[in-house]
């Protein structure tokens, strides 16, 4: 008797999938760039106000700070001058923080 044969290839693990495609790494890189500049972000902000507040995506011009409505945003806005220079102490060349407001946002999502 023949040894059957699986018609679908074995699964690749996931990290061997991210390693391998450049724009999953790129993609990869962002985040976590995102989330090192949330991280230095997050001690300078009131602690009434860190459930909602996400970090957005970091681009050539900057990064985008995701707030949960108006509020949060109209606050954000008034430290980003602290804010900036958090990131700029941690090494961020570009530190230049966009404020947008992300509705239907909830902490713990």
């Amino acid at each position: 008797m023949k040894p059957i044969v699986p018609a679908v290839p074995a699964a690749m693990p996931m990290q061997k999938v991210l390693e391998g495609c450049e724009p999953l790494q790129r993609l990869r890189l962002r985040l976590a760039q995102s989330q090192a500049r949330v991280d230095a972000v997050r001690a300078h902000l009131p602690p009434a106000l860190r459930p909602w507040v996400t970090g957005g995506p970091v681009d050539d011009e900057g990064w985008t700070l995701l707030a949960a409505n108006p509020a949060v945003a109209a606050k954000l806005r008034q430290l980003l001058p602290r804010l900036e220079e958090a990131l700029r102490q941690q090494g961020c060349e570009r530190s230049s923080i966009r404020i947008r407001v992300q509705p239907g946002t909830l902490p713990g999502r």
